[in-house]
């Protein structure tokens, strides 16, 4: 069992029945030397983020969720669709609200990547696949790589604009997804994305 001060960042359990990850985790001092645990925690099956207090007395049962290698298929009309890698006749469909915000950088066929070197020479990780979630047997909902490398598609000339934007300028993913990327960047290039912020990271080639 966990108690109220296991919920940190990435702890998974349960309640009500279903699922939660814990996002963020606060203690709060009250009066009479009471203790609560303030918290934002999203629930894995729909994607609803809920802020919850919880108190000392409370306990919770440890989520035991599979994790097992999926492959983005296809979107269409606001649903996701995937399949299992290792038994692709398993598919299944998500939502939006399941995926989250890091859905607009889900590709087609997106494959785990070679290592490689970027243009400063540091080594690149190999670009990981994606993560399907498991609970009670059934896939219910995906994490994606930290990082993924996509192209850009869009990618106007770079002019300086507002002071806040200095250095920075709007362009388009092959997703769709459009970012803040540094002005050098042209359309053709692939660069790399942490799904998790929707920031820019590097240059992996130029186009």
């Amino acid at each position: 069992m966990l108690s109220y001060f296991d919920l940190r960042k990435g702890v998974k359990f349960i309640l009500d029945g279903q699922p939660y990850e814990v996002l963020e985790f606060q203690q709060i001092y009250k009066a009479q030397d009471m203790v609560v645990a303030r918290t934002k925690i999203r629930n894995l099956i729909s994607g609803k983020v809920l802020e919850k207090t919880f108190r000392q007395s409370d306990t919770f049962e440890e989520a035991e969720l599979e994790k097992v290698e999926v492959e983005f298929l296809y979107s269409h009309r606001g649903k996701y669709y995937f399949c299992e890698m290792k038994n692709p006749k398993n598919r299944f469909e998500l939502t939006e609200e399941q995926i989250g915000s890091a859905s607009k950088f889900l590709k087609p066929k997106q494959t785990p990547s070679p290592a490689k070197r970027g243009e400063a020479g540091d080594e690149i990780k190999p670009q990981q696949s994606l993560t399907g979630i498991k609970f009670q047997e059934k896939i219910i909902n995906v994490i994606l790589p930290i990082k993924v490398q996509l192209k850009v598609i869009e990618a106007p000339p770079g002019v300086k604009g507002e002071r806040a934007q200095a250095g920075t300028k709007p362009v388009t993913l092959e997703t769709g997804a459009k970012i803040n990327a540094p002005l050098f960047i042209k359309e053709g290039d692939i660069i790399e994305i942490n799904t998790q912020t929707g920031e820019y990271v590097q240059r992996i080639e130029k186009g």
